[in-house]
């Protein structure tokens, strides 16, 4: 959708003339946002979305995107790059988001810490916190394209024919969350 087009379904819900109003432009100049620009007729006129893309694009800097969508209550994530990973990619996906919830955590617990959060710690928890989102909408955005399938698939095949061990807690003497069937000396049952 083109940047009049949207502008042009807006003025339908919002009245052009309450716009100019507010932003105290002249009607006419909000009716050429929502025209296609075509400089050689006169038509058009650059409209506030379309100069915000090229702040964008000559800037390369999606802060302020990040700030728009924050004066409009949500936020910004870009759209992640999912180039068919390898299925093996699927156990160091889930670990970097673990690893950036883990980031994040150590972020507020130092924050709080003093029972107190400036607003240089309220930034830096901002900050993990949109890591974070990028990261699970990356690893989110991969499995509903499918990328991860394949792993899934040769597991659920193999699975019949594995064989696991029980993972025994040496300090405890259990497996798998239970008592062990034999127990070590000096160990309470």
């Amino acid at each position: 959708m083109q940047s009049h087009e949207l502008l042009r379904e807006i003025f339908q819900q919002c009245s052009p003339k309450q716009v100019a109003a507010q932003l105290g432009l002249s009607l006419s100049m909000i009716y050429k946002w929502a025209e296609p620009g075509d400089p050689a007729a006169g038509s058009g006129s650059t409209n506030p979305l379309d100069r915000i893309d090229a702040l964008i694009r000559c800037t390369n800097d999606t802060r302020l995107v990040q700030w728009i969508c924050q004066r409009a209550g949500g936020f910004f994530i870009h759209n992640p790059k999912t180039t068919n990973p390898h299925p093996a990619y699927l156990i160091p996906a889930t670990n970097e988001i673990v690893q950036e919830f883990a980031d994040l955590l150590a972020v507020v617990a130092a924050a709080a810490a003093d029972n107190q959060i400036t607003q240089k710690e309220s930034q830096q928890i901002r900050a993990r916190w949109e890591k974070l989102k990028s990261v699970t909408e990356t690893f989110v955005a991969c499995c509903e394209e499918g990328n991860f399938r394949t792993l899934k698939e040769r597991q659920v095949g193999s699975a019949k024919f594995e064989v696991r061990s029980p993972k025994v807690d040496g300090a405890r003497g259990l497996t798998n969350g239970t008592e062990a069937s034999h127990k070590e000396p000096g160990l309470k049952g």
